[in-house]
């Protein structure tokens, strides 16, 4: 099967254009064959904004991010492989995809406001006879 990456990138810039907020792609700029203003890239990564009235002629493919945008007044065109896309989120609320980095690059999920948090263990005990689940990661 194909990668879901591409889809999930082009429906959540839809999905935030839509709701008239800020696309901002998370890229690896470490990663092979990323095109990126050097000078704007802190610890291998890079946040571009991909919004319609910054990024010109963007196109979100099947293997590449590519568009034109101004950096410090100077026109640049950028490029970056869907693998080395990150994530795609809001400016203004954070709200979006990070992309997992699994071995193919495939699986996507949202990040999670509590990141880093242990799961909360249910406060009331269960009903006997059903099973218990618990969260693990």
């Amino acid at each position: 099967m194909t990668s879901s990456r591409p889809y999930l990138l082009r429906a959540i810039y839809q999905w935030i254009v839509d709701n008239h907020c800020t696309p901002y792609l998370l890229v690896n700029a470490a990663a092979p064959d990323v095109s990126v203003p050097v000078e704007y890239v802190e610890n291998d990564k890079i946040i571009l904004n991909i919004g319609p009235s910054a990024a010109y002629q963007l196109v979100l493919g099947d293997e590449e991010v590519t568009f034109n945008a101004r950096f410090g007044g100077q026109p640049m065109d950028v490029s970056a492989p869907i693998a080395a896309v990150l994530a795609v989120y809001s400016r203004e609320n954070g709200q979006g995809m990070l992309f997992t980095d699994d071995a193919e690059g495939e699986t996507g999920a949202e990040p999670d406001a509590d990141a880093g948090e242990a799961p909360s263990e249910p406060t009331a005990e269960p009903e006997r006879g059903r099973p218990n689940l618990k969260v693990i990661k």
